[in-house]
């Protein structure tokens, strides 16, 4: 066993599974606090490291590719802050902080874990139901349906569609992408069969996002429904053969999808005429849409 306790949080290594708690501490980050405890088995780590610094020292965790639903959905873009595989260590604790490296890398060397990306979470993503006040509306997912609600900053456009309540089944894609300096970010689901190209302040799938505070808690959102949809790099099943006559030839033409709901896609057309009249969509880009949705009927 080892262990490091400190005023940022406290890992525990037991040889097979290393267990992050962040700490209590007003300066760990609101993301940290909000998803609690992690564990990540050893299969999940490409590899540890620790940094001394002149003040304090930091501990570095590195996933393999694949292996977490929240770094899929963050993309990189999470400050050192609201990391949740870093750890800040004070410099009366260097040695035991160098001690659980070498633990880590023992087990993580016998385990012999392979450096090929993932083709399946290793870990779990956040706890849900989860809800998140942030930019221009409230994001809910209670790992069965996306809820969006509107608040007095959403502008009119968006609004005016109403509460929106997303079927995990009728999600493609989830992106997170935090303020930037002068840029916005936003939170955006990109829903089957419905592409838009409107901006996060007019997409009635999207929560734009201004800097504040809570927007990190956006990502925590993103990656719950990550962790739901299929894996980035899982093997693509084989298309099911259509059935022809006993001496023919056999087809790997995949059967023809489904038809939408009908009445989801008339609230489609009463979206996309909203996005057309206040001017988000062109004509030609509005024709096309239309066409696209009727062609499903």
């Amino acid at each position: 066993m080892a262990e490091i306790i400190q005023r940022d949080g406290t890992w525990t290594f037991d040889g097979e599974t290393l267990r992050l708690v962040p700490g209590h501490d007003k300066s760990v980050s609101l993301l940290r606090k909000t998803l609690g405890e992690l564990a990540i088995p050893v299969g999940a780590l490409a590899g540890i490291a620790f940094e001394q610094g002149k003040k304090s020292g930091r501990l570095r965790l590195r996933l393999r590719d694949g292996a977490d639903p929240l770094l899929q959905a963050a993309g990189g873009q999470l400050t050192d802050a609201a990391d949740p595989y870093q750890l800040v260590v004070e410099p009366d604790r260097y040695g035991v902080a160098e001690y659980l490296v070498d633990e880590v890398r023992n087990a993580h060397l016998i385990e012999q874990v392979p450096a090929a990306p993932c083709t399946a979470y290793l870990l779990a993503g956040p706890a849900v139901p989860l809800s998140v006040s942030a930019g221009d509306g409230t994001v809910s997912f209670d790992g069965e349906r996306v809820r969006l609600e509107w608040n007095w900053k959403t502008e009119d456009a968006k609004s005016a569609s109403g509460t929106r309540s997303l079927a995990l089944a009728d999600v493609a894609a989830v992106e997170w992408q935090p303020a930037v300096g002068l840029e916005n970010g936003y939170l955006r689901f990109t829903v089957k069969n419905a592409p838009t190209k409107a901006p996060p302040k007019y997409d009635p799938n999207s929560v734009e996002l201004w800097g504040f505070k809570k927007d990190p808690l956006m990502a925590l959102v993103a990656a719950a429904v990550q962790a739901r949809l299929p894996h980035p790099s899982a093997p693509v099943p084989p298309a099911a053969p259509v059935d022809t006559p006993p001496d023919g030839p056999k087809s790997l033409t995949p059967a023809p999808a489904p038809a939408d709901d009908h009445d989801a896609l008339l609230r489609r057309l009463r979206e996309l005429g909203e996005l057309h009249r206040s001017g988000i969509l062109t004509d030609e880009e509005f024709a096309a849409a239309k066409q696209a949705v009727l062609r499903r009927m």
